[in-house]
């Protein structure tokens, strides 16, 4: 497309992100749940499309502890919400 990148600062923590955006220092891909933290700044947001982006959730537990009872039953009731949640909004 003719662009040229030239790599500058980079910054992880998405509120620096966000504010760097702000400050007209740079652009910045993060991921839909980061929107809310977008919404009182002065920055434009655009769902990226081509390509597509598909963000992937992954459960973490600590491994050296047991998981109380009732967490098998309850990462079941999650996983299902989210399918649904994500079919009825068309985020998969």
């Amino acid at each position: 497309m003719g662009v040229r990148w030239q790599r500058g600062v980079v910054v992880n923590f998405m509120d620096t992100q966000i504010a760097l955006v702000e400050a007209a220092e740079g652009i910045a891909i993060i991921p839909s749940f980061g929107l809310p933290a977008c919404s009182n700044r002065r920055v434009v947001m655009s769902q990226l499309i081509d390509p597509v982006v598909n963000l992937e959730f992954y459960q973490i537990s600590n491994r050296a502890k047991k998981l109380p009872p009732g967490a098998d039953e309850f990462t079941a009731f999650l996983k299902t919400y989210i399918a649904r949640w994500a079919g009825r909004t068309g985020v998969f």
